[in-house]
């Protein structure tokens, strides 16, 4: 009998928000984005191990990691922007 696990890692996008990147110092949108990764058997996933949050600019590419405090922020942020 086989017995196949593992982890898959979703990505999903929160928000977009526009403000200067710390790689390239241009203003440009910049993308908020969480990441999960889920132990799966049998390929369905059973639950969540980690989840982590991150802002990735549209011009660079450069990632900066966040906490879930600031993601939400972020989502706030752009809420009341518009």
């Amino acid at each position: 009998m086989f017995l196949l696990f593992g982890t898959s890692v979703r990505q999903a996008l929160l928000t977009v928000v526009v403000f200067a990147c710390r790689f390239c110092g241009r203003t440009v949108d910049q993308q908020v984005a969480r990441r999960s990764t889920r132990f799966t058997l049998f390929f369905v996933p059973l639950f969540t191990v980690s989840k982590r949050y991150h802002v990735q600019c549209t011009n660079c590419g450069g990632v900066t990691d966040l906490t879930r405090e600031q993601a939400e922020h972020s989502q706030e942020w752009a809420a009341r922007q518009g």
